[in-house]
């Protein structure tokens, strides 16, 4: 068994750093193979496209999913960490595990059977049914390679370990890469399956990873030792970790509506508009990527130092954890003022494109620091426990202010009002986060 380490104690940078850099690493990656899938299978043909990406708009519904079993399951393995109460986190990982088994049959024989009249509603013709179909029905029978890989290295994260789920996510990821090529064009001695193949090879590859963690675990590598006898269910502990994970779901769930809504009223504006706001959401997304590690950083912090009953050694952790993400984004909002034009000009040189792109990202810089707040601050909640508090306060912000406020904006000033609207529900959004994190109140949760 790996020597746990005592993130409670010692340097909170050392700690932050440990903990967010093997994130960061991961989301990178994981950004890498989406882009590297796209390409192979954009040699396909459009119809391969528009399949690919109708069906990963349906797979966010099993990430929603998988985010929600693994927000409930960090909060509380960092708090019994935290604690020192390794029998009882042991428990947990064992009730995530029978979770995300349910989880994933429940997906498997719904995402199997639903796979083409759901593609059908969202608009697919003729090709793209099939192609879709196809896609989508292999990653609803194979998720449970997701959910169970996801919820293995949330619970090692949960433990202060964020090493091994970056190692066995970067052989995954490279095996992907591998394999893709292969199913998808039919290359050596492997069957040319075309879109299939791709599903078949995210399949295999996290499987396999799924493998190597489970041995990982079983023959005590990691901080936990399960025995087959400790495979025993616990309702009450599974309904501890949905309780907190529900609204973890609910709270990326109201984010993609405020999306969904959002590009609505921007596709009046036509091809364009919508192409320079798809590269700017893009690279705002790109921006929030090291966020990311830095807040689950935080949420674990948060989690063991509430479990060590240190809640002033907590809410340092996640102060700190946010100054340092703070001082990335305003380098970033720097380069994106002065460099706009030449970004946005990677992405697409259409001149419309171009001044729409260059307006949007320059807004967009101006609160990037309070997106950054809004990020690790909501994700410290998280890991307190309090997971109702972030999703009341990203439901306000994002459909009931940020909506209203851009459509009126966007009728007084045409697309700068949209991106105002944007903009000021993020400074709305940061500054009610930390102003309901001030008061403190998350210290006293109990999970």
């Amino acid at each position: 068994m790996q020597i746990r380490r005592d993130l409670t104690e010692g340097n909170i940078i050392r700690n932050i750093w440990f903990l967010a850099l093997p994130t960061v690493v991961t989301s990178a990656l994981w950004d890498l193979f989406n882009i590297v899938d796209m390409i192979f299978v954009g040699k396909l043909g459009p119809s391969a496209i528009a399949a690919v990406s109708m069906c990963g708009m349906m797979m966010g519904i099993i990430f929603t999913i998988a985010i929600g079993i693994t927000t409930g399951t960090v909060a509380l393995i960092s708090r019994f960490f935290g604690a020192k109460d390794f029998k009882t986190a042991d428990n947990v990982v064992v009730q995530t595990i029978f979770l995300a088994i349910t989880a994933s049959v429940i997906m498997g024989i719904g995402g199997y059977f639903l796979a083409t009249p759901v593609i059908q509603l969202l608009g697919a013709k003729g090709n793209v049914v099939g192609l879709g179909s196809q896609y989508f029905k292999i990653i609803s029978v194979g998720s449970f390679t997701i959910f169970i890989t996801f919820s293995l290295t949330s619970t090692l994260r949960g433990a202060g370990d964020a090493l091994t789920p970056m190692k066995v996510l970067i052989f995954s990821t490279v095996l992907n890469i591998i394999l893709d090529p292969l199913l998808i064009f039919g290359i050596w001695i492997f069957p040319k399956m075309g879109v299939a193949g791709s599903a078949l090879a995210t399949v295999i590859a996290r499987g396999i990873g799924m493998l190597l963690l489970i041995n990982i675990f079983i023959k005590g590598h990691s901080y936990f030792h399960l025995k087959p006898k400790d495979f025993t269910l616990d309702i009450r502990m599974m309904w501890r970790i949905i309780k907190i994970g529900f609204f973890g779901s609910l709270q990326v769930l109201v984010r993609n509506i405020s999306m969904l809504i959002l590009l609505r009223i921007v596709a009046i504006y036509g091809t364009f508009t919508i192409a320079a706001y798809g590269i700017c959401m893009r690279l705002r997304l790109a921006a929030m990527m090291p966020g990311f590690g830095f807040a689950q950083a935080s949420a674990i912090l948060v989690g063991q130092n509430l479990g060590a009953n240190k809640p002033g050694r907590a809410a340092q952790s996640a102060w700190t954890t946010t100054g340092l993400y703070e001082i990335l984004m305003g380098i970033l909002a720097i380069l994106l003022l002065i460099f706009a034009p030449s970004i946005i000009k990677i992405f697409n040189t259409n001149p419309e494109v171009v001044r729409v792109g260059i307006q949007f990202l320059r807004i967009l810089s101006l609160t990037l620091v309070f997106i950054a707040l809004s990020l690790v601050i909501g994700r410290s909640f998280n890991g307190a426990g309090d997971t109702l508090s972030p999703m009341l306060i990203t439901g306000f912000s994002l459909l009931l202010f940020r909506i209203p406020l851009a459509i009126l904006l966007e009728k007084m000033w045409g697309t700068p009002g949209i991106w105002f609207g944007i903009a000021i529900s993020d400074v709305v959004q940061g500054g009610i986060m930390s102003g309901w994190f001030i008061k403190g109140k998350w210290k006293e949760k109990k999970i």
